[in-house]
Order: C-alpha cells, then structure tokens, then sequence
C-alpha cells in the first residue's frame, strides 16, 4: 500500500489566510481545485518547499520535509518532487534533448526511476528531440517541461494549473497524454486547477478550497455528488463514474460500459475499445431528465433505475438539483421547480434517470 501525503500548513499575509490540514493518496491524482485566490498554488508551493509556512508539517511517503515545531525545513533542493508551471519555461539555447538531459543527468543513475526513453514515449516527444523550444506549440513546449520534471525522477509531482496557457485544441491535445501518467506511473500527482472539467477527467481525489479553508475532501465521485457544496450549484456540475467495457458495436461507434458493482450498463457514443478496458466518463447534472415510468419509446438509450437521495433549490428558486443513487453509482439531475413539483419529487422516490448517448463525455 501506498504511503500518504499529510501537509498541515498556515500561512498569514495581509489579507489572505492559509490554514489546512491535507491527508492526500499516496498514489494517483490528488486534485487542489477553488477559485482564484483560494489557496491551490499556495498549498503547491509550500509542499515544494517555494514557500516556507509559518506552521506547517509536511510529511511525504513516509519522510518529514518540514515541520515548524521541530524548526525543520528541508529546501527545495533537496525535495525529491517534480514542478510544471503554467509555462514550460524551457531554456531556449539547449534543444528538447538538451532540456531534458539537463536534470536527468544530476540523477545518480542508481537512483534514476524514469528514462529518457520512457519519458519521450509516455510524452509523445520523441520526434521533437532535436528542436529548440521557439519552435515548438505551446501543447508540445508543455509537454516536454513535463517529462523534464518526471526525468528527476521525483516521489512526487507538482503540477500548477498547467493547461490555463493553453488554448481549447492545445488543452485536447495534452489531455491524453496527462491521463496516461496517471495510468502507467506510480509517482503521486498533486494537480491545481480552477476547470472542473479537467479535474473531472484526471483526478482521483479532490480538495476543495474555498478563502484558504479546505470545504471537502475525498475521492472524487463522492464529492463532486455533493448537494451541500458549492461545486453542485455550478453550471457545469457533474458526477463521475468508471465503470469498465461490457461490449462495443463499431457499426454504431457505442459502447456498453458496465457500472461498478452494479448490473447495470450506460451506452455512450465511443470508439471501440477492448473489453474489460476502464472507462471513466462525466454525466452532467444538466443532461439527465427524470421520469415515474421507463419509455422504452425514446431515443434516449440510457434509462436507469434510481432513488432520490436528497434536493437543493438553486440560488435563483428556479432550478432543483436532485441528488440520486443508481445502484451504488451516484448520479445529479438539474430540473426545473416546476418539474420538480410536477413530478412530486421527494427523498426515496424510485425513479427512472434518462441520460443520452451523445452527452456523455468520456
């Protein structure tokens, strides 16, 4: 079993206050996500050792990097971690190669976890090697400062809102690759981000911070269905299920992607992928409708059993958020007061959740 990441920091300045207790995975992503101004690149950069917390404990794998009571302060230096900014910054007189040699070649090679090699092939930049960084996109300069920071070969690594520089195809074409660390790599990852979209996709774990004060934290299927939250109000709310390949039909691009712990299965619009395989989608709050009978008339292919678990008027009176369970998976529905009314929506309901095919984002 992983060893856990726990960081206690407070930090004073003029009008701004720090004060959270972190106990994060030891492995996969932990995503620090709020506003501007709630503390994310704060937490990141006192786990770096960039800034030092008035009264702070930082213990990682098993290893204490500061703790004030002790006067202890390990330095950046010596901080066995990886950091991606927002921009790359790559040195402009040393091409790719030159760039990424420059940190792999102060690891010792016995203490060396990621190749070169491996670092270009989990990146897609081995065709870049012998560039220089002004000509290079923005996605690729990204990508590379990436696999510069996993060639420390870090315990940890820090990523600081590294797509906000990005455009929207720049931001598509990074995204894969981001999920590929994820998949194949055993270093922690701690991610900042204010796009819940892009937490959606990569995270584990999820800290929300609101004014330096952390409002939830836990895996991140349970705490984005959060009614009590404030991520539930946003226009974009959502929840996330990984469920895994149950069947695929090429002829109409669908797959059938069973939920965990559950018989049953959501069909989305996929490209083919073997079975078995994980498959992590978002279902936005916006796209489920709530019906009292099954229609099995409708073009909507997705039509889930559920029971209302709870309800939140909108800040505006005019919508509802409907908490709702799917065997064990859970799910949010945004409805109208009226339908809600119409519907005489109410906690343990049995209902039937209708979610298209096309809005499923996978």
């Amino acid at each position: 079993m992983s060893t856990p990441i726990h960081a206690r920091l407070q930090v004073a300045w003029p009008g701004f206050a720090l004060d959270v207790d972190l106990h994060l995975p030891g492995r996969g992503v932990s995503a620090l996500f709020g506003h501007s101004g709630s503390g994310k690149t704060t937490c990141l950069r006192c786990l770096a050792g960039l800034e030092r917390a008035d009264n702070a404990y930082i213990e990682v794998g098993g290893e204490v990097w500061q703790d004030s009571s002790r006067q202890l302060f390990i330095p950046p230096h010596q901080r066995p971690i990886g950091y991606v900014f927002q921009e790359a910054s790559l040195f402009p007189h040393l091409s790719v190669r030159g760039n990424l040699e420059f940190g792999w070649r102060r690891i010792a090679a016995s203490a060396r976890k990621v190749g070169l090699e491996q670092a270009c092939e989990l990146l897609g930049i081995d065709h870049l090697l012998e560039r220089k960084p002004d000509t290079l996109s923005g996605g690729e300069r990204q990508r590379v400062g990436i696999a510069r920071a996993l060639l420390t070969s870090p315990r940890l690594l820090l990523l600081d809102e590294p797509l906000a520089a990005l455009d929207g195809p720049r931001k598509r074409e990074i995204l894969p690759y981001l999920e590929r660390l994820h998949d194949e790599l055993q270093i922690p990852l701690v991610y900042v981000s204010h796009a819940q979209d892009e937490v959606a996709r990569l995270a584990d774990h999820l800290v929300l911070l609101e004014q330096g004060k952390v409002q939830a934290s836990g895996p991140i299927g349970q705490t984005l269905a959060r009614l009590d939250l404030s991520l539930a109000q946003e226009e974009d709310a959502g929840v996330i299920i990984e469920g895994r390949v149950a069947a695929s039909d090429e002829s109409y691009q669908l797959l059938d992607l069973q939920l965990p712990a559950s018989a049953l299965v959501l069909r989305i619009n996929h490209a083919p992928l073997t079975f078995g395989a994980r498959l992590r989608v978002k279902v936005q709050a916006r796209d489920v409708s709530l019906s009292l009978e099954e229609d099995a008339r409708s073009s909507i292919l997705n039509r889930l059993p559920v029971r209302v678990c709870g309800l939140k008027t909108s800040h505006d009176n005019a919508q509802v958020l409907v908490s709702l369970d799917a065997e064990g998976s859970p799910l949010l529905a945004r409805v109208t007061r009226f339908s809600c009314d119409q519907l005489g929506l109410h906690e343990g309901q049995q209902l039937w959740a209708q979610i298209k095919s096309v809005a499923l984002l996978g």
